[in-house]
């Protein structure tokens, strides 16, 4: 079983074309010239996300292993 990801975007690739906006406006902004995402889309946007990948001229968004969640010390997992 493959552990949590999260949404990744390249400011040294994207070049703003603003296709990921477009389909998948949930997700994805449009800042200062880059495009910016929330990193862990509900399950529900996760089809928006895989296409705006594929759509992506510069191939600069994708999916990254998510870092795990730390325990606080003394915490009950």
């Amino acid at each position: 079983m493959a552990g949590p990801r999260a949404v990744y975007v390249d400011p040294r690739l994207c070049e703003a074309h603003a296709l990921c906006v477009e389909l998948a406006p949930a997700v994805f902004d449009l800042g200062d010239d880059i495009a910016t995402c929330d990193e862990s889309p509900a399950a529900s946007h996760r089809d928006d996300v895989d296409a705006a990948i594929a759509a992506c001229p510069r191939q600069a968004i994708g999916w990254v292993d998510a870092p795990p969640t730390t325990i606080p010390k003394g915490s009950i997992a």
